[in-house]
């Protein structure tokens, strides 16, 4: 083996083991065994407390954490991990279940669609701030972020997500949210934060010291800070606020510095009914610890040194900057705007496990296909081929497990996606080989030559494809970024795997005498298609057929092409046990005055099992699952998923599709611009736009509706078909280059001709791919597929009928700069050119 396939050898040799090492454990394992398993100096107390956990988990088995919280209650079991460091935690409990929580988990983490649980994006109200200071914007979501962190604390869920989601918005996830525990969850989020002053009891310290918490009382803890060290001090502190003092009487809360020794400190004013009762409290209880408690947690607890008349005060205390910044918020503001609810999902486990068997079931069939096809029709060479695709698969894992991507049922389709596009680099390498073992060239030259010759149109054909799908990283939100994160990881794989594995294969595969020649199944023999001449016809048909689709959906449908997550509305997703007839369930919800209901069964043949969809305005849910049930019993309806968002998301929403498609468009074309030439930018964008008329248009004449996964659909339908055009694009232009004699018009033919195969093997695996996510994916990705199909398809065509024909027409026939430029600087040398002139 040569030295430049050692170090590539020990590249990929690392590449896997990293990997593979991300990758273990990929499922969770059972996390009270965990815990039982990881404690040591184990005693009766722990016996008892994993005894009890154990009981719970047989009445609640989807709730290990809260389980274990609840069993634990009050005892302090620190001393049974050692080696989890608890000293500077204000809950010890709660750090070390997280701890056993990350012992436990799995590498490949699930989204909620998956493993189930409940989402809500937040919105707060920033009318109140500066708008044109983003310090006050930000600081201002960061502190409600921070609040509702601590406000759902309390529901005893595993790792939730509480992250900022743009400039005003919060995500809210808590994967496993009991049923009880949904209603309160959206009041606690939703309300305003409770500010309170209470008194901390004058003989704290020794009641602490002999364990004794008197009636009405409870212990908090405030945190003190030295220097860089950080601890937590005890007190008891009352349950009450002292003459029901709250943060309703705060009017304004500055932070400040003392003028004599420099000390950060919060200066407060209240208004005249809150003055006089602070008056009467700092007077009647000098030398006492006044609490400030938001939500039930301590922040402050100063000592009063006067009576204080004026309802101005001074808070002291070791705050650091950014405390006091905090501390003044809340103060005056708890939540410095008030929030509400935008949009809220909740799946149930049942459904998500259900997608996850869909999901893997077409994935699955996929690879099977595709390996199946790659084998027949090439034979060794699909053999490595498939090689590279199982390993493309695992990079795909591993580093998805590395970043912490989280997988959803929209990333599992991107996987689905992914093997169907990632052999198209290996095509394109085996046509390239094919092509010069028919030159006479031996088989090392051929492959040599093949891998040489096919890396520049791989390499642009990515690049086309990986800017769609950053795209939609940048834009999507939710399981339509984890699609674009699955996508692009997949797509830089698939060129390693393909570019660098399959040659180190190949290489030493030769090396050893194994492969004398590489026989490859041919569907056509040299074709020479006039396509340009059919480009006139099908350019009226599809014009034709885009004009009638996107009136009927636009004009005649109007605002019903337009689904949940981009009109807003609710959609509840039921299991029954008994089949109703839609036109029941449609009086049914008539009576109710909804408005215009969606109502569809959707079956899901990898799992043999039927759901009902209805999608309604917003707000209406509750009240069609309350009605359907009473109208009738023995369906016994179920919620499975239940999902809500606001009219003003859904117009987000819209406006991110329109602008994400956009900039994709521009940034292909930008790309194909610099690489080619002007023109072939021009077609490939107009091509591009056709593909995505006309996969709406058929998608409008179905009766389906636009929702989020479709943007991902439409960009990725961008990202395939400028695939294809490139790899065309690039035969023209070498064509063009190596001064193939001909018309232009013959020259594009010729291209086209020689890339025949590529186009229909490409095509054909994304496609079945595609069918088997259609098929075997569930109905929350069908639409999904069902435009995507479309997209294969339309994609697959106007490269030829469309970009190429626009190309000839744009240069009325005559052959573009690049080929005169070229021509008479390489035409000559070139070995191509005596043999095909």
């Amino acid at each position: 083996m040569s030295k430049k396939n050692i170090w590539k050898l020990l590249l990929t040799v690392f590449l896997v083991a990293w990997v593979l090492y991300e990758i273990y454990p990929p499922t969770p394992r059972d996390m009270i065994e965990t815990f039982e398993k990881v404690a040591v100096n184990k005693d009766t107390n722990f016996t008892a407390v994993v005894s009890t956990a154990k009981k719970l988990k047989e009445q609640y088995p989807d709730r290990a954490y809260a389980n274990l919280l609840e069993a634990i209650g009050t005892n302090d079991i620190s001393a049974y991990f050692p080696d989890v460091d608890v000293k500077s935690e204000k809950d010890p409990v709660r750090a070390i279940l997280n701890y056993v929580q990350r012992k436990a988990a799995g590498e490949i983490k699930l989204g909620l669609d998956l493993q189930g649980g409940t989402s809500f994006l937040v919105g707060i109200d920033t009318n109140k701030l500066n708008k044109a200071d983003a310090d006050s914007r930000r600081a201002a979501l960061s502190q409600a972020v921070e609040v509702l962190r601590k406000r759902v604390d309390k529901f005893g869920v595993a790792e939730p997500l509480i992250q900022p989601a743009g400039e005003d918005k919060i995500l809210i996830q808590l994967p496993g949210l009991s049923e009880s525990d949904k209603e309160s969850a959206k009041r606690q989020i939703e309300k305003a934060a409770f500010l309170e002053f209470r008194l901390v009891h004058p003989q704290s310290d020794e009641l602490l010291e002999k364990g004794i918490v008197p009636p009405g009382y409870e212990i908090l803890k405030e945190r003190v800070r030295k220097g860089n060290k950080e601890y937590y001090v005890p007190l008891i502190v009352n349950k009450k606020a002292e003459r029901g003092f709250t943060g309703k009487y705060v009017k304004r809360a500055m932070p400040d510095r003392d003028s004599m020794t420099g000390q950060i400190l919060i200066r407060f004013e209240l208004i005249d009914e809150g003055a006089k009762i602070f008056a009467d409290i700092t007077r009647e209880h000098i030398g006492e610890r006044l609490a400030i408690v938001l939500d039930g947690e301590l922040y402050s607890a100063p000592v009063i040194r006067g009576e204080i008349p004026s309802g101005i005060g001074v808070i002291e205390g070791n705050f650091a900057p950014e405390e006091a910044i905090e501390l003044a918020n809340v103060l005056e503001n708890p939540l410095e705007t008030p929030v509400k609810i935008l949009e809220s999902r909740e799946v149930e486990p049942s459904l998500g496990k259900d997608s996850i068997r869909s999901g893997l079931t077409a994935s699955v069939i996929g690879v099977i296909l595709v390996s199946l096809f790659m084998f027949v029709y090439y034979r060794k060479a699909g053999i490595v081929a498939n090689i590279a695709l199982i390993l493309n698969v695992v990079i795909l894992f591993g580093v998805m497990c590395y970043i912490d991507t989280t997988l959803t049922l929209p990333g599992i389709a991107g996987i689905a996606l992914t093997i169907g596009m990632a052999v198209d680099a290996n095509v394109l390498i085996y046509e390239r080989i094919r092509e010069e073992l028919e030159q006479g060239k031996s088989l090392k030259g051929a492959i040599a030559a093949g891998y040489s010759r096919a890396f520049g149109t791989i390499f642009d054909s990515n690049i086309t494809t990986l800017i769609s799908s950053i795209i939609l990283i940048y834009f999507g939100t939710g399981p339509v970024k984890g699609f674009g994160v699955t996508l692009t990881i997949g797509i830089a794989a698939s060129m390693f795997t393909a570019v660098v594995v399959t040659r180190i294969i190949f290489d030493w595969l030769v090396d050893k005498n194994l492969i004398k020649t590489l026989n490859m199944f041919k569907f056509f023999g040299r074709t020479n298609i006039d396509f340009i001449k059919y480009a006139k016809p099908v350019i009226a048909t599809t014009v034709l057929i885009i004009l009638i689709g996107n009136f009927y959906g636009i004009v005649i449908r109007g605002k019903n092409i337009l689904g949940l997550d981009f009109a807003g509305g609710d959609r509840l997703i039921m299991s029954f046990s008994q089949k109703v007839d839609v036109g029941q369930i449609r009086s049914t919800i008539d009576k109710l005055k909804a408005g215009d209901v969606l109502i569809q069964y959707q079956k899901d043949i990898s799992i043999n099992k039927e759901n009902l969809s209805i999608a309604s305005p917003y707000g209406t849910g509750d009240r069609i699952f309350k009605a359907l049930n009473e109208a009738f019993p023995d369906a016994k309806f179920k919620v499975d998923s239940y999902e809500t968002v606001g009219p003003s998301i859904g117009k987000e929403i819209q406006n991110t599709a329109i602008k994400a498609i956009i900039i994709s468009l521009f940034g292909i074309m930008f790309y194909v611009a610099i690489r080619y030439e002007f023109s072939f930018a021009v077609g490939s964008v107009i091509a591009l736009i056709h593909d995505v008329l006309i996969s709406l248009g058929i998608f409008f004449l179905s009766g389906r509706q636009l929702n989020a996964p479709i943007l991902a659909a439409i960009l990725t339908i961008i990202g395939f078909s400028i695939n294809d055009t490139i790899v065309i694009f690039d035969r023209i232009r070498e064509d063009l280059r190596l001064g193939i004699k001909g018309t232009f018009k013959e020259i594009i033919n010729r291209a086209i001709n020689q890339t025949l195969s590529r186009t229909i093997i490409t095509s054909g695996t994304v496609f079945i791919a595609t069918l088997c996510l259609y098929l075997f994916g569930g109905g929350v990705i069908n639409d999904f597929a069902f435009i995507f199909l479309i997209g294969t398809i339309t994609g697959t065509y106007s490269t030829i009928f469309i970009a190429s024909a626009f190309v000839l027409y744009y240069h009325k026939g005559e052959k573009p700069k690049i080929a005169t430029q070229v021509t008479i600087e390489e035409s000559a040398a070139s070995p191509y050119a005596t043999k095909t002139s």
